[in-house]
């Protein structure tokens, strides 16, 4: 099946309130579903440090990143608007959960650096999810002002990856 069906498939789960799908075609299929656990997480998540002790969650974030949080949570704090250390611009996101890798094989160059232009539909990174790799595409033709996201590092679903500007 080609990866740009999955993709559509993918952002049709996504924008409408199915909790799974499933398409055949010939002896090939795809299931996708929304796994009934991950949606309330994160509300529990933010929902406790606002109603007992702000310290756990900036911990919580700041770990796993090492240093990339604290960039990638005011982008996502701001709904959008990066913070001060991140330029302004359009902001892609992740569009699912997965591990990010900058380059098609270890050996390879990076699909993109800051300052490359870079036109809609070019690859600026892939996802790599349940043992499939995802290209992350370029909604938009411009200048990559910044990376958000280091190549092997676990991603979250909405998390910034990249700007465009």
């Amino acid at each position: 099946m080609d990866l740009r069906k999955i993709k559509a498939l993918i952002d049709l789960l996504e924008k409408s309130n199915l909790t799974e799908i499933e398409i055949k075609e010939g002896e090939e299929s795809v299931r996708l579903s929304r796994a009934s656990r991950a949606a309330p997480m994160p509300t529990y998540v933010q929902a406790a440090p606002a109603e007992h002790a702000p310290a756990p969650a900036p911990v919580a974030h700041a770990a796993p990143a090492a240093g990339k949080a604290p960039a990638a949570e005011h982008a996502s704090e701001s709904h959008g608007k990066p913070g001060k250390d991140v330029p302004d611009g359009h902001t892609i996101r992740s569009p699912m959960v997965g591990t990010f890798y900058a380059s098609p094989n270890p050996d390879a160059p990076s699909f993109v650096k800051v300052g490359q232009t870079v036109k809609a539909g070019d690859t600026l990174g892939i996802i790599e999810a349940m043992k499939m790799f995802n290209p992350i595409e370029a909604d938009v033709s411009g200048t990559v002002r910044a990376i958000l996201v280091k190549s092997g590092q676990p991603i979250e679903f909405d998390e910034p990856m990249f700007v465009i500007g």
